[in-house]
């Protein structure tokens, strides 16, 4: 899917999650959860994979963090948290690590996005 597709149909799910007005079947089947403790304002938990998924996604809550920089002084950034649980017998541990590191590259640059498509 594209990003405005994928835009589309989270948006139209999260109406019918949000109103009571889908089948239970519309949350089945899926192979990968991103879940927000952040909203409840978790930071950090391991997310547990359930089947048939093959991984799950948890962001934390986003707060501000002291963070060395590339030349040794200390400044706050704003820091989120994620954990990434998976089913090893599906997906390789440096398989899910480039992904990690995939997601965090988006989120530091958004416009990355639109030229990943």
């Amino acid at each position: 899917m594209s990003v405005p597709g994928l835009t589309r149909g989270l948006a139209e799910m999260a109406g019918k999650v949000r109103s009571g007005q889908f089948p239970v079947n519309d949350l089945r089947g899926g192979t990968f959860t991103i879940s927000n403790l952040g909203a409840i304002g978790g930071q950090y938990s391991t997310p547990i994979v359930n089947v048939p998924e093959v991984a799950i996604l948890l962001v934390g809550r986003s707060r501000k963090l002291p963070v060395v920089m590339p030349d040794d002084s200390i400044q706050p950034r704003l820091m989120m948290p994620l954990s990434l649980s998976y089913d090893h017998r599906l997906v390789d541990g440096g398989t899910a690590a480039r992904f990690l590191n995939d997601v965090i590259g988006y989120l530091e640059a958004p416009s990355r996005l639109l030229l990943a498509f």
